[in-house]
């Protein structure tokens, strides 16, 4: 049977006190550590202050768009529920009347748009799936609330609040 000594140190190698004591490793960790705390930059963001700068392929949360004149751009197609692999997204669509056809293009409009997102896993396939540009992934990453039905978001949140001309990001 083969002691752990001789494994690493060989059958002949004595050790000597130094090595016995450990003050060459532990004056080795202690340098390391100094030079870290002393000539190191820190990498700590003040998050409530300072954010941090979001890559520009990260993929937040949904916003629903709205076209250059202000009206909804999603005419409840249902792709991006079909494509979904996580069916986290809930389409209820309805006719549009006479009284509404001044928000929404089409004839029928996403009378519930509701996105579960717990169930989401952000994969960026219900954006890639829209025909008409409605549904974007934002860099939006603050997601707390207080409680978890909260994060069913519909088209209260969803929708953004002014129109303007697409924006493909590649």
């Amino acid at each position: 049977m083969i002691n752990v000594r001789e494994k690493y140190l060989g059958s002949n190698d004595k050790m000597s006190f130094m090595d016995r004591i450990y003050l060459p490793a532990i004056f080795k960790g202690m340098f390391v550590t100094l030079k870290h705390m002393l000539f190191s930059k820190s990498v700590t963001t003040q998050y409530p202050e300072e954010k941090r700068v979001i890559a520009p392929r990260y993929r937040g949360r949904h916003v629903l768009k709205r076209d250059e004149q202000g009206r909804e751009r999603c005419t409840a197609c249902y792709c991006c529920a079909f494509i979904c692999p996580a069916s986290c997204i809930r389409i209820v669509a309805e006719e549009v009347t006479p009284e509404i056809q001044h928000n929404h293009p089409g004839e029928k409009y996403a009378k519930v748009f509701e996105i579960d997102l717990f169930r989401c896993i952000y994969c960026g396939f219900c954006q890639e799936a829209c025909p008409k540009a409605a549904i974007f992934l934002e860099d939006i990453y603050e997601l707390a609330v207080d409680s978890r039905d909260k994060f069913i978001i519909g088209k209260d949140v969803l929708v953004d609040k002014k129109g303007g001309p697409r924006k493909i990001r590649v």
